[in-house]
């Protein structure tokens, strides 16, 4: 039986969303802004991106970089689905025992984020991404609940004890089936490896990828008599122009009169420009 003060620990380990959260939160900030430091050149280049862009739309990178990368945003999809369920679960918000309303309950908890994760992968990059998101995230989440079934996990406020299968106690001691331990434990591998090594490796190679995060539009630049047709990245739209860093002049400007390009790329990628 584990220590009362692992346990403890455990527990608040999950309550905080546990590595899932902190390799979240490094990626919603690292990536970003490696992302505009390479597409544009970084130094001076990228502070001016980040200051034409303003504060409140920083975040367009990261969505602009998901939209872009089916397999990214897939991934992501998943590791969210999963950090949310834990938090929520090590939180008590996901019933236990109960009977057959119980675990319908679980049952309810368990699919209504995934079935939301592919929904939203379907409508940006078609069923059959949707529909491997869908799979991959319940697969991940009904792990959890194994886990706690299993005793990985302990239910929120409950220090001894093991659970039966259902997830509820009995004095004695439920010992699950190898089978089950086995699952527990290959879905916490699993998840481990997708949110420690593949999440942060596809977004970085995402933010290497020589694409810009946003659109990419062909503007009349207008500087003192000199009016220029320029490749421009979106940053912002002033009235009926366009606030981008301009391609050709390396700069913020103001463009008008502009159409998009199909093409997002700006540069050839990291690992073609060693």
């Amino acid at each position: 039986m584990a220590h009362p003060d692992e346990e403890a620990e455990a527990r608040s380990a999950d309550s905080k969303g546990g590595p899932g959260h902190t390799v979240l939160m490094a990626v919603a900030f690292a990536v970003p802004v490696t992302k505009v430091a390479y597409t544009v050149g970084g130094g001076a280049a990228a502070r001016d991106v980040f200051v034409g862009m303003e504060p409140a739309n920083w975040p367009d990178v990261l969505i602009g970089m998901v939209l872009t990368d089916p397999l990214l945003a897939s991934v992501l999809a998943v590791v969210v689905s999963r950090v949310v369920f834990a938090l929520f679960a090590a939180r008590g918000a996901v019933p236990v025992g109960g009977g057959v309303v119980g675990a319908l309950q679980r049952l309810a908890l368990t699919i209504v984020n995934p079935v939301a994760m592919g929904v939203l992968v379907t409508c940006f990059f078609g069923p059959w991404w949707g529909l491997g998101t869908g799979l991959a995230a319940y697969a991940l989440r009904k792990g959890v609940v194994v886990e706690y079934r299993t005793g990985r996990r302990r239910p929120h406020g409950r220090r001894g004890g093991r659970g039966t299968a259902d997830g509820s106690p009995r004095a004695g001691g439920y010992r699950p089936s190898r089978g089950l331990r086995r699952a527990a434990a290959l879905e916490q591998w699993a998840a481990l490896v997708l949110t420690v090594l593949v999440l942060p490796a596809l977004a970085f190679v995402a933010a290497l990828d020589g694409q810009a995060w946003t659109s990419i539009v062909r503007c009349e630049v207008t500087e003192g008599a000199r009016t220029e047709s320029d490749r421009l990245i979106e940053l912002g739209r002033k009235g009926n122009g366009v606030v981008g860093w301009n391609l050709d002049t390396e700069e913020i400007s103001n463009g008008a009169g502009c159409t998009g390009e199909e093409s997002l790329y700006v540069r050839e990628p990291w690992w073609r420009d060693r």
